[in-house]
């Protein structure tokens, strides 16, 4: 992939939803008041909403104040972002207003285009095709798209094949805010940049490799989008597959889009199927039922919803990647709403020593090495070590697991906590697409999760139950259990 040019100009659809107030707005003024932003580069905001430019950025100057702490407040900085601004209403499915978006872009940009569908996926197409025929989506253009893209398999393929009927698979960017947060990079520092962990990073001294992304939140007005999807497209298919990707592939030879993105599809390709005879032992569904989420009493998911659901909120997945560096080691896969606590963890559990040579109280203190990467809510690296109980020892030498523990928030206390978009948004805008998902990958992770689908409905499967406030059904728990493992909590 050849690096394009810096974008002259960056134009979001969906301008004034939820994610442009929440992340992507925050994230533009932040770059800009690091000057970051290439100088002379300008901001089309568009959607249906027929505001004009003074509302625009009045809209924005409100979603910075709500979202950027008040200590990085820079009116400089604001005024700044506030000058590059512009707006133009339009609707995918109106060829009028489109062709006056692309008079627009024409008007504006001074070289590379940027554009961000920060819509619903099945805009994608039709908008890119609008802006193909009308002229603004040649060479010089890109197109970032929020992924999961479709529900499945066969809706991913068609938005990726209208997609591709204007722009060719190098100009697609497809965003996994996950891809951008500063643990995840850090994940690849870790293996890639210490001599000292590839050598281990194999199925012949690890044990089990967990991975787990909870949230406290319920549907909070999203329940009719999230009925559509449930945790297993909304949440597994599209985050949890991408960490595994990166726990598990081999060393790419170069930090660059293809190399890193080749080796992520091998691991796609080597997922044992989870299929109609495997779902009922290797998977599990729940649905929250009320409770409680730190000590306040919440609904269960039906009760948000209105109306009785077969979607689930959580599902725990045993997985395995049938290649030479990783036979044998199940990957534990685990997500869901209404948990205990947020966040969002990878965990590697290392093989027992081969023989202990501390006899009495010693060899029955010894427990595996571990490695615990957390991404959220605050990202740190811990080492789990066995080391000497201090004492006498006059009954026998005890042991104690003890953490080397890396809290990036003491070691960086300078460094500034980064939006995942502000990565995003200055990698595509200066042309970088290490970071992002190729299409290969969206639909090999589709074809992955669409087989547990389809089991689910075969064997009728429906979510169990499990109180807000727990980690998911008890189901879960035998899931890694009757294996001889148990999550870490």
């Amino acid at each position: 992939m050849t690096h394009a040019a810096p974008a002259s100009l960056l134009t979001i659809f969906g301008a004034t939803g939820d994610l442009a107030r929440r992340m992507l707005l925050p994230s533009l003024y932040s770059l800009q008041a690091e000057h970051l932003l290439p100088p002379g580069m300008r901001i089309l905001g568009t959607a249906r909403s027929t505001l004009d430019r003074d509302a625009f950025a009045n809209m924005v100057a409100a979603s910075v104040a709500e979202r950027i702490p008040g200590a990085e407040h820079n009116e400089a900085a604001l005024r700044g972002l506030l000058e590059r601004l512009d707006y133009q209403a339009a609707s995918a499915d109106d060829d009028a207003s489109m062709a006056a978006l692309a008079a627009k872009v024409e008007a504006l940009r001074n070289g590379d285009v940027l554009y961000h569908m920060s819509t619903a996926p099945r805009f994608y197409g039709p908008a890119c095709q609008a802006l193909a025929a009308h002229g603004v989506a040649g060479a010089g253009t890109r197109v970032m798209l929020e992924k999961p893209i479709g529900k499945d398999l066969a809706s991913s393929i068609a938005i990726n094949d209208s997609v591709a009927m204007a722009f060719d698979e190098e100009r697609i960017y497809r965003t996994d805010h996950y891809l951008g947060k500063e643990g995840v990079q850090n994940l690849i520092a870790l293996r890639f940049g210490n001599v000292m962990f590839e050598p281990l990073w194999n199925a012949r001294h690890i044990e089990q490799v967990q991975i787990t992304v909870g949230e406290t939140v319920g549907v909070e007005g999203r329940g009719d989008y999230y009925d559509e999807s449930g945790a297993m497209r909304d949440m597994l298919q599209n985050h949890l597959l991408q960490l595994l990707c990166l726990v598990a592939m081999e060393p790419p030879a170069r930090f660059d889009p293809s190399a890193v993105r080749n080796e992520k599809i091998k691991v796609l390709r080597s997922l044992r199927p989870i299929g109609r005879e495997q779902v009922a032992s290797e998977s599990v569904a729940g649905q929250y039922t009320a409770g409680a989420i730190d000590g306040v009493a919440v609904p269960g998911y039906a009760d948000e919803l209105g109306r009785a659901s077969r979607t689930e909120t959580f599902v725990a997945l045993r997985a395995h990647v049938d290649n030479w560096r990783w036979s044998g080691v199940p990957f534990y896969l685990r997500t869901g709403k209404r948990l205990p606590s947020r966040s969002t963890e990878i965990y590697i559990q290392f093989r027992k020593v081969p023989y202990s040579i501390f006899g009495g109280h010693a060899a029955a203190d010894m427990q595996p090495n571990g490695l615990l990467i957390k991404l959220q809510p605050e990202e740190r690296i811990e080492l789990h070590l066995m080391a000497k109980t201090p004492g006498l020892d006059r009954h026998g030498l005890r042991l104690s697991q003890v953490g080397l523990d890396l809290d990036f928030h003491e070691e960086f206390a300078n460094q500034r906590k980064r939006i995942a978009y502000e990565r995003l948004y200055l990698d595509a805008i200066e042309g970088n697409g290490t970071l992002f998902v190729r299409r290969d990958e969206t639909e090999a992770a589709w074809q992955w999760v669409d087989a547990i689908a389809d089991g689910w409905r075969n064997a009728g499967i429906v979510p169990k139950p499990y109180p807000a406030g727990t980690w998911g059904p008890a189901a879960a728990l035998s899931l890694a259990e009757r294996h001889g493992h148990s999550w870490r909590e």
